[in-house]
């Protein structure tokens, strides 16, 4: 279609629109994701986009810097341990879609390991002629021979899994095997596979994965598997895992009853037992203990445990009905719990003060009562902390060892093996400088929202750069389920943005984590709009403090970071000259019936009920854009193989604002998933657009250095 029929078709269709039913949508044809109508939409859009943006002075050579930032092989390879060895997925411009090998962990300690080659996805992808992507596997220990591989076409959510055998690296004859789907797999033994998939019609929720869970055996049809739990279809999903072996051995059923509720059964025999847990805290089994982390107050035997607590207690004596617990940490105003591990005798807890880490070990090892230590470790900072303990082997070296990760948004990774109960560290890992931070500083900044609520964010400054209101400025943002906005070392942020002068912001808007559970309930349902209202005033506090200027102020988020580039945009269009708004949610009238959608309406509320829909309709994007208001030109973009949040979102707010006159840009990768892009190259050309066309819109001569 030619720009003056498209121009003259989306006329026609935005008068249709405004005479029809505000229930009539002018633009569901976009919603058909590899429909040839709408596909050739995006071709149209594409071509546009990229003739403005490649052409950018200094494009191919900043792709080609990303590029080589994303396949550094300074990369500290992440990797899980699976007894004697330890498994990564690697890639890089030889190994696009990744490499997945293993070492141990002597061999990974050196500064050029040895890897062994597992399996070669693009080896793979090349002789099936599949666009696949590694999407995970679960291996049944203490051997792990046998893994349950997931393969995804494209990166998108659905997986195809199939058997594996890590000794003669090839796919098991007539092993288990399902078709493509949305679904989870565990091992309860090496003929026993835990399963929720696609069983056909009627087997899966409102959102799109498996409310039916079964246990199937080797060499019999997937129909003859055995039912363990059957969900209702207005549940998000129903999963089972085992964790331990053997008589050690327990089987968990969970029915999400939305995205952040659960009901939990034990498996005993042809029984299901409900745990008698708050539907909405989180647990682990940890041997003989079970550790539950709370997200509402809990009233138990005549105690209110606070929300954000970790307690610990005993396994048999929960399961008796007769538990007591000890509180190993209680959130304050300013401090939460931002995750834990276990080794063998202790729990190491990874607290968030004021959104810099600090470790606290527990240590289980004595007879009296479990002993608090503060860990001594980089701050301040974003620390990680995950646990080497294999729990299944009879003897295992690494049983009170843990790796701790520090990075903050200067200074590189680095991997570090410690030992509980002590501060010594072994470097394992450290990253080089991707960008040139000489002379750059980062600060921490607070600014007052609506309703005098104080929201924390941190300011990057390029080198030189001071509060004279001429900054270009990056301002991110997500604001939503529970998600926390830490610092992080991004080559890409650093070469593409803050080494070519621009000013990077990232908040911590309410709907996060950053202050536990409080912090994102806070900001949800109904009070959604709090997320929107704080990141506007840290946007006018940027300007106010003289860093930038509504001309010079860009925004970027993505999924429900998009979501709120799009309520922010419509609301205050006077406070931004640039928004990359990324696999966004924008219809929320819709959003529940689109793909994965139904899961989050916890989060959201239910637009099909009128008191809910009051609310939502006062924000969603694609219902408030209007014609004849001065609007920054977008840039959306998406992946067509996003089987999260649907394509359709971003295509048809594109195209309403291309009616009303607001002229954004669109780009859609073919491939890629809810991340965008499958793999380094893909997401060198998404990232590249997205930084030409700030530099385009945010004016210098970044994209040029």
């Amino acid at each position: 279609m030619n720009k003056t029929l498209l121009t003259a078709a989306l006329m026609t269709l935005g008068a249709a629109h405004a005479q029809t039913p505000a229930a009539t949508d002018p633009y569901l044809w976009l919603e058909d994701v590899t429909g040839d109508k709408a596909l050739a939409w995006v071709r149209e859009r594409n071509a546009e986009t990229e003739a403005v943006l490649k052409a950018q002075p200094g494009f191919d050579a900043l792709r080609a810097e990303l590029l080589e930032g994303l396949n550094a092989r300074d990369r500290i390879p992440r990797f899980t341990r699976m007894g004697d060895h330890i498994y990564n997925l690697w890639t890089d411009a030889k190994n696009k879609r990744g490499l997945w090998r293993r070492t141990t962990l002597a061999e990974y300690a050196k500064p050029d390991p040895v890897w062994e080659p597992v399996l070669d996805l693009d080896a793979l992808g090349a002789a099936e002629k599949e666009s696949w992507v590694f999407n995970g596997a679960a291996c049944l220990a203490p051997e792990y021979k046998r893994c349950l591989l997931q393969l995804s076409r494209g990166g998108a959510d659905a997986t195809v899994a199939r058997e594996f055998d890590t000794q003669a690296k090839a796919f098991v004859k007539d092993g288990f095997t399902l078709p493509e789907a949305k679904q989870q797999l565990d091992w309860q033994d090496e003929n026993h596979v835990l399963v929720g998939t696609d069983f056909g019609p009627g087997s899966l929720t409102d959102s799109g994965y498996a409310r039916i869970v079964k246990l199937w055996k080797r060499g019999t049809p997937l129909t003859a598997a055995k039912t363990l739990f059957e969900g209702d279809k207005k549940d998000t999903y129903v999963f089972a895992s085992a964790q331990g072996v053997g008589k050690d051995q327990t089987v968990i059923v969970q029915r999400a009853l939305d995205f952040y509720r659960f009901d939990r059964y034990l498996v005993k025999g042809d029984k299901l037992v409900k745990l008698a847990l708050p539907a909405d805290a989180q647990f682990q089994r940890w041997d003989q203990r079970l550790l539950v982390e709370l997200r509402s107050d809990w009233k138990e035997g005549g105690t209110t445990h606070k929300a954000g607590s970790l307690l610990v207690g005993s396994w048999p004596d929960f399961l008796a009905g007769k538990a007591t617990w000890r509180t190993l940490f209680t959130p304050t105003a300013t401090r939460s719990l931002a995750g834990f591990t276990t080794t063998q005798h202790h729990v190491v807890l990874n607290v968030s003060d004021n959104v810099a880490s600090k470790l606290e070990e527990w240590d289980f090892s004595g007879k009296g009562a479990p002993q608090r230590r503060e860990v001594k470790a980089p701050f301040p900072g974003n620390l990680s902390v995950a646990s080497l303990r294999d729990p299944d082997l009879a003897q295992d070296s690494l049983a009170d060892r843990y790796l701790v990760n520090y990075a903050d948004f200067l200074t590189p990774d680095t991997l570090y093996l410690a030992q509980a109960g002590s501060d010594e560290r072994l470097r394992l890992k450290s990253r080089q400088t991707w960008f040139d931070s000489t002379g750059m500083r980062v600060e921490q900044q607070f600014a007052t929202s609506k309703d005098g609520t104080k929201v924390p964010y941190f300011v990057i400054y390029p080198k030189g750069a001071t509060n004279n209101g001429k900054n270009p400025t990056l301002l991110y943002g997500y604001g939503g389920f529970d998600v926390s906005m830490t610092p992080r070392y991004s080559a890409s942020w650093g070469r593409g943005w803050l080494q070519r002068g621009g000013v990077l912001v990232m908040s911590n808007i309410r709907g996060g984590g950053e202050f536990g559970p409080s912090w994102h309930k806070s900001a949800i349902r109904e009070n959604k709009q709090r997320s929107y209202d704080d990141f506007i005033a840290i946007a006018e506090d940027l300007i106010k403090k003289g860093i930038t200027t509504p001309k010079q102020l860009g925004i970027m988020g993505g999924s429900n970071g998009g979501l709120l580039m799009g309520a922010v945009t419509v609301q205050r269009p006077d406070l931004f000259n640039a928004v990359v708004c990324q696999v966004p949610l924008l219809d929320m009238q819709r959003y529940h019936k689109l793909l994965a959608g139904a899961s989050w309406m916890a989060e959201y509320g239910n637009p099909d009920v009128p008191g809910d829909w009051a609310f939502i309709s006062k924000y969603s994007p694609y219902q408030n854009v209007k014609a004849g208001v001065k609007m920054p030109r977008m840039l959306i973009n998406t992946s067509t193989r996003d089987d999260r949040v649907h394509p359709g979102h971003a295509r048809k707010m594109a195209a309403r604002m291309i009616e009303q006159g607001h002229a954004p840009l669109y780009w859609e990768n073919i491939e890629g998933g809810h991340g965008g892009a499958a793999d380094n190259e893909q997401r060198a050309v998404w990232q590249a657009i997205e930084y030409a066309y700030l530099w385009m819109q945010l004016g210098g001569q970044g994209a040029q250095r």
